[in-house]
């Protein structure tokens, strides 16, 4: 029998990355939903995570997150399910999600439920073999198609999976699912089309519920929200007393992180979203209609996500003040930079220099040209292929700021300041090597889910 309706809570927008409030979540886990799911990755954390193989978060939060969700969830006996697990997806992030979810059972001594996992990093060598027979992996945002120098540079991919594990995972008797990277919308479109409701509606239903209370008014992250789905529209209540659904915040987030506010794209289509109707259903709840789902001509391409490791890293911190320093920030840079050249030549390192209070967030896009600023604190990046020579290249970069001789400068009081006078040890650098699709022959290609049985 097909449901009229589904009802999906999402608390947090990217699980583990800063704790859900508790207070909204337990809110919305007495209405009862059908699904617990949320989002535990991203790329905006840039490659270093995926190319380190580690998490973003600390452990500590994304258990406090996982314990919420299984606890309710398995008392109400209804799915759940966790996609990008611990923030990149990779093998070793789906295990170890994997392994909380088991002592988290014998911890609350949990009834004996099933557990699906899935993971989603790809070996090179498949892609190699690919492209050895012909395949292009076309590159997304202009990048070029992937040449065998840049994968062999590569340090890691993972595959961004569609709604397809996640309804083998529900079709196989998953309780609970731990999915590698995902498309944040799969993971709450899945359960709606395995339980028979439109996909337009359905991948509308993930868009607005990815990033939780993202998409409500006043702005408070963290904080859980309901997604009503019907076979015509989908419904979004906030769960937290003090925040609303409005048609502003639901249409606003619709258009968040996208080139085009208008459409979203995954693995087997793409949701136009340009003809939405969104109203004012209660105080707290926007509705939305008319969503639209095409979906992809030929086979299936998954998207690639790649990093490759630049060197070892230090970070040094300065703070100035001198008002003449600061009207001179750039030449004061430029003598600094001039030091590393002669010690280390131009090549072979890295430098970079990252002013805040003139360009630091948005660098050569910074539409303001002028600076204001009473101080500014300049952050200095040194890579280079060994620590002990990233540490010499920040180091020398960070304190000829001190140093740099500016005409009319009589002496050095007033110049420059360290936080610390030593510069700090950071995680390798890297960069994304891949930003890719690849076609496949069947959509669960590369991701192979597998069914175990955990609790008491």
């Amino acid at each position: 029998m097909i449901k009229k309706e589904l009802r999906i809570i999402c608390p947090n927008g990217h699980l583990g990355f800063s704790p859900t409030k508790e207070d909204s979540f337990w809110l919305g886990a007495q209405t009862k939903p059908d699904y617990y799911c949320s989002d535990s990755g991203s790329d905006d954390i840039g490659p270093g995570p995926l190319g380190a193989d580690k998490c973003a978060s600390l452990y500590v939060w994304q258990k406090h997150d996982l314990e919420l969700m299984l606890l309710a969830s398995r008392e109400q006996g209804v799915p759940m399910i966790i996609g990008s697990a611990g923030d990149t997806g990779t093998n070793s992030r789906v295990d170890m999600y994997v392994q909380i979810i088991k002592d988290l059972a014998i911890e609350h001594k949990i009834p004996k439920f099933k557990l699906a996992y899935f993971y989603s990093e790809v070996d090179k060598k498949y892609l190699r073999r690919k492209m050895e027979n012909g395949a292009v992996i076309e590159g997304l945002d202009s990048r070029s198609f992937l040449t065998f120098e840049e994968l062999d540079k590569t340090e890691r991919i993972v595959a961004v999976a569609g709604v397809h594990p996640y309804i083998k995972a529900l079709e196989m008797g998953a309780d609970v699912i731990i999915g590698g990277r995902s498309s944040d919308i799969a993971i709450f479109a899945a359960p709606a089309i395995k339980e028979g409701f439109p996909e337009n509606i359905a991948y509308y239903a993930g868009k607005v519920l990815e990033c939780a209370s993202f998409c409500a008014e006043p702005y408070g992250a963290k904080e859980s929200v309901i997604g009503t789905i019907t076979h015509n529209d989908v419904k979004v209540t906030a769960m937290a007393p003090w925040q609303r659904c409005t048609v502003a915040s639901v249409a606003g987030h619709a258009m968040y992180e996208r080139s085009n506010p208008y459409y979203e794209y995954f693995a087997g289509g793409m949701l136009d979203m340009s003809e939405c109707l969104y109203e004012q259903w209660d105080e707290k709840t926007t509705r939305i209609t008319n969503p639209k789902y095409i979906p992809i001509e030929g086979k299936i391409k998954v998207k690639l996500e790649g990093s490759t490791k630049v060197g070892e890293m230090y970070i040094g911190i300065a703070g100035v003040r001198d008002p003449y320093t600061i009207k001179n920030i750039d030449k004061v840079i430029e003598l600094a930079r001039e030091q590393v050249v002669q010690k280390f030549g131009d090549n072979g390192y890295e430098l970079h220099y990252r002013v805040y209070g003139k360009n630091g967030v948005m660098g050569d896009l910074e539409p303001v040209k002028e600076i204001k600023s009473h101080e500014l604190c300049i952050i200095v990046q040194g890579i280079a292929p060994t620590k002990e020579m990233a540490e010499e290249v920040a180091m020398t970069g960070t304190r000829q700021i001190f140093y740099a001789r500016l005409p009319e400068v009589k002496g050095t009081a007033g110049t420059a300041a360290f936080v610390v006078d030593e510069v700090l040890p950071a995680t390798s650098a890297y960069r994304w090597s891949l930003n890719h699709i690849v076609e496949v022959d069947d959509p669960l290609e590369l991701f192979d889910v597998k069914l175990i049985e955990i609790g008491e």
